[in-house]
């Protein structure tokens, strides 16, 4: 079976209330309908740095464009099965700051982004409800960061 490798980076962001911003989706995955929780994240395109991903990314599948990288989270790294072929992941997040509550429309890239709704959640809540493990890691790393910084 033939791997494929993923570079992506995302975001962690927090707004001046303290709570973090998820993005939330129900779709089909192997046949079934799953109500996905996740934090936003993309492809990290040719010429482009993480930071600039990670600040694209979460413009487009949250609607979200006034952001302050505060930390980086950091990496991690992952192996998965996908319509029967097997991934590499690297995924890097940034903590970010909300610095205007204005949303404006998000400009999804593919069917899937469409359906993602932006929520704003305690991050308490945000490391116990989003879909996968390594997402729930980095807002443990975020809530971290942010108890360290005071």
């Amino acid at each position: 079976m033939r791997t494929k490798h993923h570079e992506t980076a995302g975001g962690v962001v927090m707004d001046q209330s303290g709570r973090m911003l998820v993005i939330v989706r129900d779709i089909e995955r192997e046949g079934r309908m799953v109500h996905e929780v996740r934090l936003p994240k993309g492809h990290i395109d040719p010429g482009e740095t993480a930071e600039q991903a990670a600040l694209r990314e979460v413009e487009e599948e949250s609607g979200y464009g006034a952001l302050e990288i505060i930390a980086d989270l950091g990496s991690c790294h992952s192996t998965f099965d996908f319509r029967g072929r097997q991934n590499e992941r690297d995924e890097r997040y940034f903590l970010m700051r909300l610095t205007d509550p204005r949303r404006g429309a998000p400009r999804p890239t593919g069917h899937e982004e469409a359906l993602f709704q932006p929520d704003w959640i305690d991050p308490a809540e945000a490391a116990t409800q989003l879909s996968y493990e390594s997402e729930r890691e980095f807002a443990r790393r975020a809530i971290e960061a942010l108890r360290r910084a005071g």
